[in-house]
């Protein structure tokens, strides 16, 4: 097996786990991303392929490595970050995986839903193609608005003529250079146009596509893809056996709500999120606890911590989550579904990529509160944490979650199905052949 994935923290960890299932079920699996993840192939018992023609931008923020899209939000940050980051980099991994197919011969490529260059070598050369979804489902629906909106699903009929309208308008008008960029790539790579909506146009289908979280969580759709399956979460922390917790852990246990505030592994505009929040709940009877990821805090910042804020760079969430009341993020996917996998409630602040798609499942699950403004003021954080807090409605709505989440078991059932792919032996299963319309 060949697994491809985009060389970003969201697109290889959850497929760690799954890499873990099949290695262990005695797989020759191969694992192409980049070098700053290679330790982790090495630990999941692959063999670790370099990105040579692929652009490599592991271990850099996205400002490193994009720096044009450095304080982008909403629908510009997504439009940038399809376009430049999935898009541009496809050709590239394409020659890449091409290359290692010659001389590995899988049966079967198993690549994050974004990892475009692996969707084209599957086109190329008819080779199953797995997808592992490291975010909401992304293909479209008549039942659903497109992504980027951060809307909430309707299939009335007017709810169909709003998503239908702003399907239109992404085509031609506020997606209409993703549209074209997907155009130019494929042609660059010596495939046909693609006929399709915005955001489809860029890849036909896969062979099997696993959603990394669990059915109720996501939006309903009357035409869901017919190869969908939702496994539940992929890259909930493995518990350690050793943890040597801050001194101020005995804290948790003094009364007061938790609030984890957290704003993931990838951006790091503390100015948005983290620097508000703390303010605004300096003077709550609540204990805060940051958690900073790839972006520390600058010392004029921890210099002047209110007294009810605790700092710490990471926290093993197995251990942190069942004492937190709500976790205060700027929507990253597996956060939230682990957050939910643990019946915490949220507020979610959304800035950029899918998040403000992440938050509006949040908000119509009922398991938090959307805070959609880009510009966040300390009020706003401070009224909706509140909110949180009081309505006991956000946290049995989580707790339901849990329930739900607790019976799966995700990278179990994402290593069964990607060996349906394959046959005994290595036979590969009879699929459609390459190209063919779905």
């Amino acid at each position: 097996m060949l697994i491809a994935t985009t060389p970003a923290d969201g697109h290889v960890n959850p497929m760690l786990s799954v890499v873990r299932q099949l290695t262990g079920r005695g797989h020759d699996v191969h694992w192409y991303t980049g070098q700053a993840y290679r330790d982790g192939v090495v630990g999941a018992g692959a063999v670790p392929e370099s990105m040579r023609s692929g652009y490599d931008f592991g271990g850099l923020s996205k400002e490193e490595a994009f720096p044009g899209h450095a304080g982008l939000t909403g629908l510009a940050s997504f439009r940038a970050g399809m376009e430049d980051i999935f898009y541009q980099t496809a050709p590239g991994q394409m020659t890449d995986l091409l290359a290692i197919i010659e001389r590995f011969r899988p049966d079967v490529i198993v690549s994050d839903d974004m990892c475009y260059g692996a969707c084209f070598a599957r086109e190329r050369i008819g080779i199953p193609l797995a997808w592992v979804g490291n975010s909401v489902y992304v293909l479209g629906s008549r039942d659903t608005a497109p992504l980027g909106y951060g809307l909430g699903p309707s299939s009335s009929r007017v709810g169909r003529f709003r998503n239908r309208l702003l399907t239109l308008a992404g085509d031609h008008l506020t997606l209409r250079t993703v549209r074209e960029r997907a155009d130019e790539v494929r042609a660059e790579v010596g495939l046909s146009r693609l006929d399709t909506s915005v955001m489809e146009n860029i890849a036909r289908r896969p062979d099997l596509y696993l959603v990394g979280t669990v059915a109720s969580f996501e939006f309903p759709r009357t035409d869901l893809f017919e190869r969908t399956h939702f496994v539940g979460p992929l890259d909930l922390p493995v518990p350690d056996t050793a943890f040597d917790p801050p001194s101020w852990w005995n804290e948790l246990d003094d009364g007061r709500p938790v609030v984890l505030l957290t704003q993931g592994t990838v951006t790091n505009d503390v100015q948005r999120l983290l620097v508000p929040a703390v303010r605004a709940l300096a003077d709550l009877p609540v204990l805060v606890v940051v958690t900073t990821g790839n972006s520390p805090l600058d010392p004029t910042t921890t210099s002047s911590l209110p007294r009810n804020v605790r700092v710490e760079p990471f926290l093993p969430y197995h251990r942190f989550l069942p004492h937190v009341d709500v976790m205060v993020t700027n929507g990253g996917f597996n956060g939230v579904n682990t957050a939910l996998a643990h019946g915490v409630p949220l507020l979610v602040a959304p800035g950029s990529e899918e998040k403000a798609d992440v938050a509006a499942r949040v908000s119509w699950v009922g398991a938090g509160i959307s805070l959609r403004r880009r510009n966040l003021t300390s009020q706003r954080i401070r009224t909706a944490v509140g909110m949180v807090l009081n309505d006991p409605r956000y946290r049995d709505a989580a707790v339901r979650l849990r329930g739900e989440y607790l019976r799966h078991d995700g990278p179990k059932q994402a290593a069964e199905l990607i060996e349906g792919l394959v046959g005994p032996r290595g036979v590969t299963a009879v699929l459609p052949e390459a190209g063919a319309r779905w």
